[in-house]
């Protein structure tokens, strides 16, 4: 969900707290919203957690990985799909790269906090016998 969609719902519930139930509704309203962000940022800590407890820049598998990726999707939801953090590879723009046990490696660039690019890049397999 958008963030100022979800500020929006926010201030619609109070508004509309406070004048249903007076000052009785504000207090509701506003429990109920350090409750959401709460819980929000319980889900985040544990994402962060679950991520910290991997190799960075690694991923079982990169290929399953890369087809897991959208435009459009935040950067929480690339890190749980790779199950770990990526390691950062430039600034502008903004790219983090996974690889996996092959070599085979996954360059994402992200605009503003979500996927925006991202690219699959094997190793170069050499022909057995060759010198």
């Amino acid at each position: 969900m958008d963030a100022r969609l979800g500020w929006l719902i926010a201030a619609a519930a109070l508004a509309v707290g406070g004048w249903s139930y007076g000052w009785q509704g504000l207090v509701l309203a506003a429990t109920a919203i350090v409750f959401w962000l709460l819980l929000q940022f319980s889900r985040t800590m544990r994402l962060l957690r679950e991520a910290a407890n991997a190799p960075v820049g690694h991923v079982p598998n990169a290929v399953m990985f890369h087809a897991k990726l959208r435009v459009g999707m935040p950067l929480a939801d690339v890190i749980r799909a790779a199950g770990s953090l990526g390691q950062k590879t430039q600034d502008r723009p903004e790219t983090f790269a996974w690889s996996d046990a092959g070599d085979v490696r996954v360059e994402v660039e992200l605009a503003a906090g979500r996927c925006a690019a991202w690219r699959l890049q094997r190793p170069d397999t050499p022909i057995h016998g060759s010198p």
